[in-house]
């Protein structure tokens, strides 16, 4: 309970006079937060203001000579809690552009969706659609003016321009990379692993599809915050194209099969 003197309050003279003060001592019910507050202040003011629950997720893209190649989990993570195993981690910026999610949910899907407007103005502009590095930058800058604030954000920006197929790095320091390669998230140590063991250049889009999946389902199998189904989308030169979504409960046994039978997930 709240109490306050009513000496305290500004009654008018007439209020007084009628009566309408009861007793010397007016009492409130708590509003119904999860920290009690009275009029001294916090009752808890040791305890951190901000609450900073543990999430993660895989994400990786790789460029070959067939393409771009960008491969993500569906699972949202609270601490402990799954609070959902179906999100959409690629973000499709236009036809030629996607950006993949890490860390933030709603960081990533704010500013990812207002980098799509950004280039679709850059074309309306310029008669023509914006390339990788530039989008990328566009974005660097946004989250480089918001360093210190609170953004969390490990992102990719994958695409082809009218100069090949091209992969960004880019996270809420304002960090921005350009390669070939790359595994964000709480998952991207054991994707490094599969990727790291099957990546080459010159690998034909079947096989870059397979090593793909492959890298986020044992991702999955290892890291609790990572896990749901894998999306896997192809970039050439003509745009993006989802190749589709597969649960990592079928790619599990699928994958032991395999091996059983004596065949290299690998197709080799």
């Amino acid at each position: 309970m709240l109490k306050l003197d009513h000496f305290d309050l500004d009654f008018t003279k007439s209020q007084k006079e009628e009566g309408l003060l009861v007793s010397d001592e007016l009492e409130f019910q708590n509003p119904k937060l999860y920290r009690p507050i009275s009029l001294s202040g916090p009752e808890f003011k040791n305890v951190d203001k901000h609450f900073h629950h543990a999430h993660g997720t895989t994400t990786l893209g790789f460029v070959c000579d067939s393409g771009v190649f960008i491969a993500v989990d569906s699972r949202a993570s609270m601490g402990p809690t799954v609070s959902s195993q179906t999100v959409k981690k690629v973000i499709e910026i236009n036809e030629n552009l996607l950006g993949t999610m890490a860390g933030g949910a709603a960081d990533c899907q704010f500013w990812e969706r207002y980098l799509g407007m950004e280039c679709r103005l850059f074309e309306l502009r310029n008669k023509e659609k914006i390339s990788v590095a530039a989008a990328s930058k566009i974005l660097g800058n946004i989250v480089y003016s918001y360093k210190g604030r609170g953004l969390s954000m490990g992102t990719m920006i994958a695409g082809w321009d009218k100069t090949g197929p091209h992969l960004h790095y880019v996270d809420s320091d304002g960090t921005r990379l350009k390669g070939n390669l790359f595994s964000v998230g709480s998952g991207s140590t054991y994707a490094y692993g599969v990727l790291d063991s099957g990546y080459r250049s010159d690998l034909p889009a079947e096989e870059a599809i397979d090593l793909a999946k492959r890298s986020i389902y044992h991702a999955t199998h290892r890291d609790a915050y990572s896990g749901g189904t894998v999306s896997v989308y192809h970039i050439t030169e003509g745009g993006w194209k989802k190749i589709g979504g597969y649960d990592v409960y079928d790619l599990h046994y699928y994958y032991v099969e395999t091996e059983k039978n004596g065949v290299q997930p690998s197709g080799n």
